[in-house]
């Protein structure tokens, strides 16, 4: 992995081997997770390759007491 430096307008640039591997383009989003001191960045996938991910999921289940009550 290479490393990158932080802009004084806090940008970065995407390794090109990076961007390939993950297929990256511009306009497509990533999000930034925090956690124990960590970043974990996270490719945001488009609403359209989204779209039947849960299909054949059990909707059935019942909710907790709390939400059942409301």
């Amino acid at each position: 992995m290479e490393a990158v430096t932080i802009s004084s307008k806090y940008q970065v640039v995407i390794p090109k081997e990076v961007r390939e591997q993950f297929n990256l383009k511009p306009g497509h989003k990533i999000m930034f997770i925090p956690y124990d001191n960590i970043i974990h960045v996270v490719v945001v996938p488009p609403i359209k390759q989204a779209r039947g991910m849960f299909k054949g999921m059990n909707t059935d289940v019942l909710r907790e007491e709390v939400d059942e009550e409301r």
